[in-house]
């Protein structure tokens, strides 16, 4: 499933799956992932049980709350990260820091290192350096 640039439509797609997850309606392979994910959260479950609070709600810097689908995506993108060891040794770490501090905690972790690869890939117009990446995440 692609969603573009459409934030309404991801958001609106992570409350079905929220909603289809908790009748025990089969889900793909993706809606599994992100059921999961939402399940680790349940801080996020109220929201998602209000489709139209979660689709029109903003979340700036300004207000100090952070994202909860950005967050929740972020989790998404390591676990893939991680199982396909893209950058090459992000497996490694992930294993290391989830035997450490479990694997929910080694991911908040590592969102610090994924949103400053992000953020500068962004404000160079460039893709994310991967082996700063990389670096960021073996100082965790």
């Amino acid at each position: 499933m692609f969603f573009g640039n459409d934030r309404n439509a991801l958001r609106r797609y992570y409350c079905d799956i929220w909603s289809r997850h908790r009748n025990g309606e089969p889900l793909d392979a993706l809606g599994t992932q992100i059921a999961r994910v939402i399940a680790e959260h349940p801080e996020y479950h109220a929201l998602l049980e209000a489709t139209d609070a979660a689709v029109e709600a903003e979340y700036t810097p300004e207000q100090g709350e952070a994202n909860p689908f950005l967050h929740m995506g972020m989790h998404l993108a390591i676990r893939e990260q991680a199982a396909t060891d893209r950058p090459a040794g992000i497996a490694a770490v992930h294993a290391r820091l989830a035997a450490r501090l479990g694997p929910l905690e080694a991911e908040h972790q590592m969102m610090e290192c994924l949103g400053t690869a992000l953020w500068e890939a962004g404000r160079s117009g460039h893709d994310p350096d991967e082996a700063a990446y990389l670096e960021c995440l073996k100082r965790l």
